[in-house]
């Protein structure tokens, strides 16, 4: 099974203002995100982070030690985001793309009005605006502060896309 999560933001403390999270201390919330992770997340399965994991301006060791660890998931793929300074001096990529089923899938931790393949809509998955952004078209924001604080799997994304109109620039073939 294949995961999507953004905005994690562990060890943030201020995000818990920032974005009104329902914690009322940040071991709290880090624990939480843990929880809620391991509730779905498969030893096997891919977890793909669209940015902003964690605030720490750390060694990534120490990251990994304190939280990556402690996730369930056989492969994690971190891209950066806007506050990954744990990540600087590492190939962390800033877009991800994916073929799942024959459909295209772009991450990306900031939110496109196009990308790869769009125009034969293709989807994209976004973080950075903490459910703030409405979507267009085949576009969903995956962020935990979107989505009840849990990563979202790709059965999801498959159901949240089957309702979301087509992308502004899809190519209408001729009949």
């Amino acid at each position: 099974m294949i995961w999507f999560t953004a905005d994690e933001h562990y060890g943030h403390r201020n995000i818990i203002d920032f974005c009104n999270r329902p914690y009322k201390s940040l071991e709290e919330m880090n624990e939480t995100l843990i929880a809620n992770h391991n509730e779905v997340v498969k030893d096997e399965d891919i977890v793909i982070h669209a940015g902003d994991f964690c605030m720490w301006r750390t060694k990534r060791e120490t990251v990994q030690k304190k939280f990556v660890m402690r996730l369930n998931g056989e492969h994690h793929v971190f891209l950066k985001g806007s506050h990954d300074y744990w990540l600087r001096g590492w190939e962390a990529p800033q877009i991800y793309e994916i073929t799942q089923k024959r459909m295209h899938i772009v991450v990306c931790h900031y939110c496109m009005r196009v990308w790869a393949r769009s125009h034969y809509n293709s989807w994209h998955l976004y973080g950075h605006s903490h459910g703030k952004l409405e979507p267009i078209g085949k576009s969903w924001d995956i962020g935990v502060d979107n989505n009840n604080y849990y990563p979202v799997s790709i059965d999801q994304v498959r159901m949240i896309m089957k309702d979301r109109p087509d992308n502004p620039n899809l190519i209408k073939r001729r009949k």
